[in-house]
């Protein structure tokens, strides 16, 4: 995995053996970021990674120059992972909670800029999170939800979707 754009362009992440997470792909990461870098200004954007896995999504947002992440993630190997990452690449606007995401969705109520998600396929609460977030108004007006899931979730119908792109077998459902 390496980090496509900004500050840390060209920088490798290379999470620990046997690591309990998916990484999104070069080539959806790359589609996504041309997607987003055509609608949104980072400069002054507060982000959520909910899943944060392997740092890959919040490292590409703090290279592209967000004001600041908040990532997300409740595994004790995927928290230090991150934490090394922190500190071995000295990231002062980033934050890293280790806590279950569905808690941390209904104990804060903090706004962003953008909260992006990446729970692990086949997770059985990933239809919740729209309506979550949108029930507990996490997103600052005109802020955007991108869901990354696979084919087995919809949301079509979800009152807040605008769009949705296939790369793979990897979904982003955009929401507003």
């Amino acid at each position: 995995m390496r980090i496509i754009s900004g500050k840390y362009r060209g920088k490798r992440i290379q999470p620990p053996k046997k690591f309990p997470s998916r990484p999104t792909t070069d080539m959806a990461k790359e589609s996504l970021f041309n997607i987003l870098s055509n609608q949104v200004d980072w400069e002054d954007m507060e982000i959520l990674d909910l899943f944060a896995g392997t740092g890959n999504i919040s490292l590409e947002f703090i290279s592209r120059g967000a004001k600041s992440v908040l990532s997300i993630d409740k595994h004790p190997l995927t928290v230090r992972h991150l934490n090394h990452l922190q500190k071995e690449w000295d990231v002062a606007n980033w934050s890293i909670l280790k806590k279950d995401v569905f808690k941390f969705l209904k104990e804060y109520d903090q706004q962003y800029d953008l909260i992006f998600a990446d729970p692990p396929f086949g997770m059985k609460e990933t239809d919740q999170l729209p309506s979550l977030i949108f029930e507990r108004n996490l997103l600052k007006e005109n802020g955007r939800l991108i869901l990354e899931h696979g084919k087995e979730n919809t949301f079509e119908t979800h009152e807040h979707i605008y769009d949705q792109r296939r790369y793979g077998g990897v979904y982003f459902s955009f929401f507003r």
